[in-house]
């Protein structure tokens, strides 16, 4: 049987496994799950962690981490007679860690309610380096005093945290931050492309950037350690932002607002994604730039 302190995470991908590092090596006895045997290899026969279905998790944890890739995991997770809506322990608190459509998370969120499990989203910023060192930065939404009981167990990843509302407040902002990333990719793209028309070398537009006025983390991050080194390497696939973005432009559709620019970055994501591009890394959007403007979606 677990301690009453115990934390589950479900998902142990990029972001997750890295969360359930930090949870283990700040002491918390640990539960953990991956659909992907490979995923959950990592963490098997280990000191204080068990792997075991979401289930299990339910029963046993006071709060289950969700690091997968969008809500239809976390309602397969929720579903069925092992499925954690069916062995949920009083009090379970549920921490959405997805990027996923608000309106969709607060589905899920009512689901959970009538069992009697409290549920918080947060969107998560600064990547698996961020979560390794401890700082990562979410932004939440749901119930304030659920958020304090939970506090102790974001400690250990996290540095910056954000409450923003009523539940649905922290995706819909992560999608906000996504829109607003990748649109100014795509803008500090087509600044590169034009430096290079008039002679001069990208490298030298980014050094200019990252002391003035224009600098981004695409400028600080993306192009030196991921295009201009010659890496192309980003460890994202362009289905992330993609999604993303998608998402967000629904979302502002749905509530009547105009994103003029982040409708034409996702439209620029359909025209690399219609190529053929959906699961090729994320900095080659800079290296087929100009194809991609051409081409049709």
């Amino acid at each position: 049987m677990a301690q009453r302190n115990s934390v589950g995470v479900v998902g142990l991908g990029r972001m997750g496994g890295p969360v359930a590092q930090r949870l283990r090596q700040s002491g918390f006895p640990l539960m953990v799950w991956d659909v992907v045997p490979a995923c959950r290899k990592p963490f098997e026969n280990k000191d204080n962690i068990r792997v075991a279905t979401p289930g299990e998790i339910a029963e046993e944890c006071a709060v289950i981490f969700f690091v997968v890739p969008s809500s239809q995991e976390i309602a397969e997770c929720l579903n069925g007679k092992d499925g954690v809506l069916q062995h949920a322990r009083k009090g379970l608190v549920i921490c959405d860690l997805t990027t996923s459509d608000p309106v969709e998370t607060c589905k899920l969120a009512r689901r959970a309610g009538r069992r009697g499990i409290h549920y918080i989203d947060a969107g998560m910023s600064g990547g698996p380096a961020g979560i390794l060192a401890g700082k990562l930065t979410l932004m939440i939404g749901g119930d304030a005093k659920v958020l304090s009981r939970i506090k102790p167990y974001l400690a250990p990843f996290v540095e910056n945290i954000f409450h923003l509302g009523p539940l649905g407040s922290g995706h819909a902002m992560k999608l906000i931050h996504n829109m607003v990333l990748h649109t100014i990719f795509l803008a500090t793209c087509e600044g590169a492309r034009l430096a290079e028309r008039m002679g001069m070398k990208v490298a030298d537009m980014i050094d200019v950037f990252n002391v003035s006025t224009a600098f981004s983390y695409a400028s600080r991050h993306r192009f030196p350690n991921n295009i201009l080194n010659g890496s192309w390497n980003a460890q994202a696939r362009i289905y992330n932002p993609w999604k993303d973005v998608g998402l967000a432009v629904r979302l502002a559709r749905k509530c009547g607002a105009d994103v003029e620019l982040g409708a034409r970055t996702y439209a620029f994501l359909e025209k690399a994604v219609a190529r053929g591009m959906i699961e090729e890394d994320y900095s080659l959007l800079f290296r087929d730039f100009e194809k991609i403007k051409k081409s049709k979606a």
